[in-house]
């Protein structure tokens, strides 16, 4: 099972039992993982190498990080990989989560046509944002509680600024991922916010440019959150435990994640960002 974009309630539903049953029986880890990092293949890529190192298996179901949390507040799940922070603070606020575990980010970029209709090449990601909405150029969205999509509302609130109109679409498919989103974008050759890990594994096959970037506003960071045992006594909390402490290692998780993507890219599509990382980078 490499990954499942869960798509309606009714998969969810089903996923979740049947998940669950397979966990009580099998004892491996079953984690809710963002989309964006799944297509990447940097969480199946993890998985596998954790379980060569420990014989411990795990396995993901994928979805934006609303509907993956709220997945786990249901205890189908040990453990979530999700980034929207006010979300996930208040997941762990709630009871449903034990705490936030910083282990990796990279950032968006804002994609459009190369022809650049709304003048926003390397300007900052407000005026930019602004410039799209007075001329009124064609923007997609994602729509759909995700982190892109939570981030991406973030940005157009603070450059003050409620995007609607019919230049503003929210894509009725958003919540089956960004590459999803971005190839859509493409063909409607518009603007849209996306992950960089997923701009590189898709940019050969588009015809669009990255035309904001580096801004500190733009970085995207990925958390884990075990799911509270207190909550959910039946979760395997050992087991999510002793994966978040593997891939927040230096020298194991955080180092596959440093390396991810250089070998066919030319540049990691993740960075390490745990506190045991950064810790060692100071010494």
């Amino acid at each position: 099972m490499r990954g499942l974009h869960l798509a309606g309630i009714v998969a969810v539903t089903v996923l979740t039992s049947t998940a669950g049953a397979a966990r009580a029986e099998g004892g491996f880890v079953l984690m809710a993982s963002t989309i964006g990092p799944i297509d990447a293949g940097i969480v199946p890529l993890l998985e596998e190498r954790f379980e060569l190192e420990t014989g411990v298996r795990v396995r993901h179901v994928g979805a934006g990080t609303g509907e993956a949390l709220k997945i786990s507040e249901k205890g189908a799940v040990d453990l979530v990989l999700v980034h929207a922070r006010k979300l996930e603070e208040k997941f762990v606020r709630d009871g449903f989560g034990t705490e936030r575990i910083p282990l990796m980010y990279n950032d968006f970029v804002i994609v459009g046509p190369k022809a650049d209709p709304a003048g926003i090449r390397s300007k900052g990601i407000g005026e930019a944002l602004a410039a799209i909405a007075v001329k009124g150029a064609r923007f997609v969205s994602r729509g759909d509680r995700s982190g892109t999509h939570v981030a991406e509302m973030d940005l157009w609130a603070a450059a003050g600024l409620k995007p609607a109109g019919a230049w503003y679409e929210v894509y009725e498919k958003g919540s089956e991922g960004n590459s999803a989103t971005l190839k859509h974008a493409d063909q409607r050759q518009a603007y849209t916010l996306i992950d960089r890990a997923t701009w590189l594994s898709l940019r050969k096959g588009l015809d669009l440019a990255v035309l904001v970037e580096k801004d500190e506003a733009l970085l995207n960071f990925i958390s884990l959150i075990p799911v509270s045992p207190r909550r959910f006594p039946k979760v395997n909390h050992q087991g999510a435990m002793a994966f978040a402490t593997w891939l927040t290692a230096p020298t194991k998780g955080q180092k596959v994640i440093r390396d991810f993507g250089k070998d066919r890219y030319g540049e990691p599509l993740f960075f390490p960002d745990s506190r045991e990382w950064r810790s060692a980078q100071k010494k």
